[in-house]
C-alpha cells in the first residue's frame, strides 16, 4: 500500500483541480442541433478524426432509441471562440451519433456543412420498429419527422475557461464509440491554431511525401502529420528528450501553439525535404517499403543540422542509412536520450561528410 495521505491533502488536490473544469449542461433537440451544423456553429470536422465510420446498422439503431425516446449517451463538446467571431461547439465525444442524426434528419445544406456525402441514411435492422424499415427521413410522415426533431439530447460543454490541458486529459478520456484516437488526432483537435494548420499544410509536401511513404491504412489517421511534427519537435529539442515520446511531442505541440513561428519553421521543412528528396527519390524506406518512424527521425533531423552548418550540401551516397551502425540506433530500445542522440548525431555526421 502507498504511504497514506492526509484527507486534508487530498481534499485541496480535488477542489483545485475541479477549479480547472468548467461545464455548462443543455437540453437540445434534434432540431436545434440540425440547425447549429447547418449555420456551421458546430465543427464536425475539426482535423482528421472527423470521418464518418458507423456503418449503416449502428447508425439506424440510434436513429430507432431516439425515435422511441430511449436514453442515449450524451453529447460532449468544448467551446471554441477566436476573438470577433462567434462561440462555435467541438464535439469531444460523440461525433458518430451526431453524423448519424445528420445523415438521417438533415437537408441538403445540413449535411454539406457536415462534409457528408452520398445519399441519406435508409433505415436498416431495425429491432423494434419493423414497419420503418427502408425509410429515409423524407419518406415519413410530417407528425413523425416533427416528433423526432423534438426529441431533446443532453449535450455536455466544456467551456473557454478550462485549460487546454484539461481539454487534451478530456479527449483522451471521452472519446469513446468504440473508434480509438491516435495520440495526434487528439493533439490536432485540442491544440486548434496556426501551428496544427502548418502541420496539415506540410504533411501534403510534394517532397514530404516524395521521402516518407506509410501504408494505406495510416494515411487518414494523423501519421503525416505525426511525422511532421516529430521533425520540428526533435529539431528543437532532440538533446532535452528524455524517454516518453509522447510525453514529448505533447509538450512542444503546446509551447508551438503558444508561439508557432510559421515562417521559420516552414521555411527550415522546405529545404530539408527539397533536399532530402534529392537523396531519396523513391523514398526513405525499410525492406518492407515503409519509413519507420525512428530513421525518419534520424534521417530528416540529421538533415536539417547539416543544412543548418552547410546550406550547399551535395547529395552523399546514402548507403550509410541500411548500414549496422545506424541500426544500432534505430532498433530496440531506441527511446532513450542516448540512443536519439545517437541517431540524430550520427546522420548529420554523414550528410556533412
Amino acid at each position: 500500500m502507498s504511504t497514506p495521505v492526509a484527507p486534508t491533502e487530498q481534499r485541496t488536490q480535488l477542489a483545485a483541480q475541479r477549479r480547472k473544469v468548467d461545464f455548462d449542461t443543455y437540453d437540445v433537440t434534434v432540431d436545434e442541433l440540425l440547425r447549429r451544423v447547418s449555420r456551421k456553429r458546430i465543427d464536425i470536422a475539426p482535423v482528421y478524426q472527423r470521418q464518418f465510420r458507423w456503418d449503416k446498422s449502428r447508425q439506424s439503431r440510434l436513429i430507432e432509441s431516439v425515435m422511441l425516446g430511449i436514453p442515449v449517451p450524451p453529447l460532449f463538446m468544448a467551446t471554441n471562440s477566436a476573438s470577433g467571431e462567434q462561440t462555435r461547439w467541438e464535439v469531444v465525444d460523440g461525433l458518430q451519433r451526431l453524423l448519424t442524426l445528420v445523415n438521417f434528419a438533415g437537408d441538403e445544406k445540413t449535411r454539406s456543412a457536415a462534409n457528408l456525402d452520398g445519399d441519406p441514411l435508409r433505415l436498416t435492422d431495425l429491432e423494434k420498429l419493423t414497419t420503418f424499415e427502408g425509410y429515409a427521413f423524407d419518406g415519413l410522415s410530417e407528425d413523425i419527422r416533427t416528433t423526432f426533431e423534438d426529441r431533446p439530447l443532453k449535450i455536455i460543454i466544456l467551456n473557454d475557461k478550462s485549460e487546454l490541458q484539461v481539454r487534451y486529459d478530456l479527449f483522451e478520456r471521452l472519446n469513446t464509440g468504440g473508434i480509438e484516437l491516435t495520440d495526434q488526432e487528439i493533439r490536432e483537435c485540442v491544440y486548434r491554431g496556426e501551428f496544427v494548420d502548418l502541420l496539415g499544410r506540410l504533411a501534403q509536401d510534394q517532397n514530404f511525401n516524395t521521402v516518407v511513404k506509410l501504408p494505406t491504412g495510416r494515411q487518414k489517421d494523423g501519421t503525416r502529420e505525426d511525422y511532421v511534427l516529430r521533425f520540428f519537435a526533435f529539431l528543437d529539442r532532440y538533446q532535452k528528450f528524455d524517454h516518453s515520446v509522447k510525453d514529448f511531442l505533447d509538450d512542444f505541440i503546446a509551447d508551438a501553439h503558444k508561439s508557432p513561428r510559421i515562417s521559420p519553421r516552414e521555411a527550415v521543412f522546405n529545404s530539408t525535404f527539397s533536399y532530402l528528396a534529392s537523396c531519396f527519390p523513391d523514398g526513405l524506406k525499410s525492406r518492407k517499403g515503409q519509413t519507420p518512424v525512428n530513421l525518419f527521425e534520424a534521417v530528416s533531423v540529421g538533415a536539417a543540422l547539416a543544412l543548418r552548418e552547410n546550406p550547399k550540401l551535395k547529395v552523399p551516397d546514402m548507403d550509410w542509412v541500411f548500414s549496422d551502425e545506424l541500426r544500432a540506433f534505430v532498433t530496440g530500445a531506441t527511446n532513450s536520450r542516448p540512443r536519439v542522440r545517437g541517431r540524430i548525431e550520427f546522420a548529420k555526421g554523414k550528410f556533412l561528410g
